[in-house]
This record gives structure tokens, C-alpha cells and sequence, in this order.
């Protein structure tokens, strides 16, 4: 995870549950040069189809109903640190269309918005899913796995690295 930091490439991380996904993930961004900008966490299995847009990507008032002010998204939060995305393999397609556009432009608009904004951010996302079976399936799309996969880090279950306990409790 420290040599993997020094890049700005993506990075999927993956392992089963409780295996330290999330730790791996702040470690790359606490030993990279985005350690002073935001590091911003997103669990995706965690956020309704229907909300997903507007948390990513931020929403217009009057946007949708409840939408009584602007709001910034996650992109735009981590705009010059790391956006961690867990459980990326339960975004929908409609998502992973547009989680797609931002990774190859760096380009979004807020929901209920035609402006463009543009973000510098570190996108690394985890899974305890099998990409390589959803996309065989037609669940998850291959172009997006290329681009969150620019650098694999595949976390043996904890079981399997009890060096890695006491560290991981501290």
C-alpha cells in the first residue's frame, strides 16, 4: 500500500469482508501526495439506487423533491485528495456509466445542472465481489474494471495474515 501511494494511478482493493479494505485504503492516502488534501469515503452498497447521483455528484435546489439547496457531491468534496468508494460492485450500470465519465474526463455535472465542473481526485475503490464473474454476467462493466483496476491490491482474508491483527486493531 506505501509503494502503491507514491502513483496517482486507481486502485481496486479486494478481499473478502473484514479483511481491511478500508485501512488499506487510508494508508495509500496517508503515504501519498494527496495526504493533506480530503479523503473522502462513500460506501456504495450503502446508498439508494435513486440517491446515488446526487451523493456522487451533488445536486441543484429544486433538483429533485426535498432538494432545498445546493448540494456539493462526494467528487467535489474530495477535489484534490482520494474519494474512497467500497463496495463498488453494487453500483448500478446507470452509476457505472456515469462513474465512468468522471475517471475518464475528471468531468461531472450536479443533478438538475447542464454546468460542468471538472475535479482532481484519486478514486480508490474496494470489493469483496468477484468483477471479473459480474462482468461475464453483464452486471458490471468491463471498460469501468480497467479503469478502477489500474492497480490490484487482493487482500488474503485476515484469517490468513495474523501478523496483520494487532496492527490493524492499533
Amino acid at each position: 500500500a506505501v509503494q502503491v501511494a507514491e502513483s496517482s494511478a486507481s486502485v481496486l482493493i479486494t478481499g473478502p469482508n473484514g479483511s481491511g479494505k478500508e485501512k488499506i485504503a487510508e494508508i495509500i492516502q496517508a503515504n501519498s501526495s494527496r495526504k493533506n488534501g480530503p479523503f473522502i469515503k462513500v460506501n456504495i452498497g450503502a446508498l439508494p439506487q435513486d440517491l446515488m447521483e446526487a451523493e456522487l455528484f451533488g445536486a441543484e435546489a429544486g433538483a429533485f423533491t426535498g432538494a432545498e439547496k445546493q448540494r456539493i457531491g462526494r467528487f467535489e468534496a474530495a477535489d484534490g485528495g482520494t474519494l474512497f468508494l467500497d463496495e463498488i460492485g453494487n453500483l448500478s450500470l446507470s452509476g457505472q456509466m456515469k462513474l465512468l465519465r468522471v475517471l475518464q474526463t475528471g468531468e461531472f455535472e450536479r443533478l438538475g445542472s447542464h454546468a460542468t465542473h471538472k475535479v482532481d481526485v484519486r478514486v480508490v475503490s474496494a470489493t469483496n465481489a468477484d468483477l471479473l464473474a459480474d462482468i461475464r454476467q453483464g452486471v458490471f462493466r468491463e471498460d469501468l474494471y480497467y479503469r478502477l483496476n489500474v492497480i490490484q491490491l487482493a487482500l488474503p482474508p485476515l484469517a490468513e495474515r495474523l501478523d496483520d491483527v494487532l496492527p490493524l486493531i492499533e
